[in-house]
């Protein structure tokens, strides 16, 4: 399957259409992002408990560094292991992380039919991208290993006309973008999500509008993403 092929069927305008959010409990989900009223779709998963003690573990001892990689289902968990250079004292925490992340890599690939990806891994103490946003993008996989997880809006609760430079230097929260604070959702820690954007086609002015979560005092994030390459 591929994500920018032109679809055979009348399709409304972006503007025309509803976008909804899908969850599921399991992987099995992931493929109803190629529902055309669908820019989100969220694999509710719970970490095992080995996999969180790994994350914690080794940004506890601060052995993790940013990473950008082009990565196939073939040899991520070799790039990344290479990337991260392990220790004796630490090579089972980073075999187990990496063992999950090359995971993810093989299921986004197969999902769009893809040779590669563009794997970001980054700790993160404050936000990344602190505005809420579209990003000009066909799809991207997030997920939050440790700590607060990315915040969204519904595509019916936005005004789009206050992103960017329409929010006039006001804040999200006071532009107009949204009415209230009970339109943000939230990912929780764990979750692995596809994030529709503006370059889905057929899906121009209907990108998930999303933005990194505020980060409290001495906690910190780390987060995965893999984009199309």
């Amino acid at each position: 399957m591929n994500a920018l092929a032109p679809l055979t069927a009348q399709i409304k305008p972006a503007e025309e259409l509803h976008r909804r959010a899908v969850e599921g409990s399991d992987a099995s989900v992931f493929p109803q992002i190629y529902n055309q009223d669908t820019n989100i779709v969220i694999w509710q998963r719970d970490l095992e408990q080995t996999l969180t003690n790994a994350v914690n573990t080794l940004i506890s001892a601060n052995t993790l560094k940013p990473l950008e990689l082009a990565v196939s289902p073939e040899d991520a968990f070799d790039k990344l292991v290479t990337a991260l250079k392990p220790s004796d004292n630490n090579r089972d925490e980073v075999n187990t992380l990496c063992e999950d992340i090359a995971l993810l890599v093989e299921m986004f690939c197969c999902l769009f039919d893809l040779k590669r990806a563009g794997l970001r891994l980054k700790i993160l103490d404050k936000p990344m991208c602190p505005r809420f946003h579209v990003d000009k993008i066909p799809c991207r996989l997030v997920t939050t290993y440790q700590g607060v997880a990315t915040q969204w809006l519904n595509h019916s609760d936005v005004e789009r006309s206050k992103l960017g430079a329409g929010n006039l230097g006001k804040p999200d929260e006071e532009s107009g973008l949204f009415k209230s604070l009970n339109n943000i959702n939230q990912l929780q820690q764990g979750d692995v999500a596809l994030l529709k954007g503006e370059y889905w086609d057929e899906n121009e002015g209907a990108g998930l509008v999303h933005r990194s979560p505020p980060v409290a005092e001495n906690e910190q994030r780390l987060l995965l993403t893999l984009d199309f390459i």
